[in-house]
């Protein structure tokens, strides 16, 4: 059996009317019409228009000069010319852009002011930070501190023989003691020589 091959043929754009271009200056659509494929037979305004601003004679000449691949942006782009024109006949496009141009520049000083607002919050909130953080090491330092008189205070009980039921009591030691622990000194009692308790003051 003779294997069937596809065959892929050019498309072209078979229409019985004439394009919008051809219909609208009563002339034949020939098939190298240079406005059909950018015209088409339903949308009669849009050539209108350009016929209009820009004259269909120079419309042919700028097609003509300009390569197939760009000649569709070109017509795009002269009809909505043509359109801004008939609606603003002293501004045309120009008056579009214009206000697009006022528009971005609006929004680009929103934007750099909303930044500097994100800025200012950012190093608020980092100063909140730091002074969180310094405040969190004076406490810290005060409480090891604290902390670390108490030991020395034990220290200097267990060594100078500083017994909590008070009785025995060094005078000196005890006086050092207070002083870290900023306690007031109080009494106690002294062991004399020969083993008789004898009621003394600390200085």
């Amino acid at each position: 059996m003779p294997s069937s091959t596809a065959t892929k043929t050019p498309t072209t754009y078979v229409t019985g009317s004439p394009c919008a271009a051809c219909k609208f200056l009563r002339r034949k659509c020939q098939l190298d019409c240079v406005f059909a494929p950018y015209f088409p037979p339903d949308q009669p305004q849009k050539f209108a228009n350009v016929h209009k601003v820009f004259g269909a004679s120079n419309v042919t000449k700028l097609l003509n000069e300009l390569h197939p691949m760009q000649r569709e942006d070109a017509v795009n782009s002269l009809a909505y010319e043509a359109d801004m024109r008939l609606r603003d006949p002293v501004y045309g496009c120009v008056g579009v852009i214009s206000l697009l141009q006022h528009q971005l520049r609006q929004l680009q000083i929103d934007l750099f002011l909303t930044r500097s607002q994100l800025s200012k919050y950012h190093q608020s909130s980092s100063s909140s930070s730091s002074s969180f953080t310094t405040t969190t090491s004076t406490t810290t330092n005060f409480f090891g501190g604290f902390r670390e008189n108490q030991q020395q205070e034990q220290f200097l009980m267990r060594n100078y023989g500083v017994v909590e039921n008070g009785l025995v009591y060094d005078g000196g030691i005890a006086t050092a003691a207070a002083a870290l622990n900023g306690s007031p000194v109080g009494f106690g009692r002294v062991r004399a020589a020969g083993g008789d308790e004898q009621q003394s003051f600390g200085p």
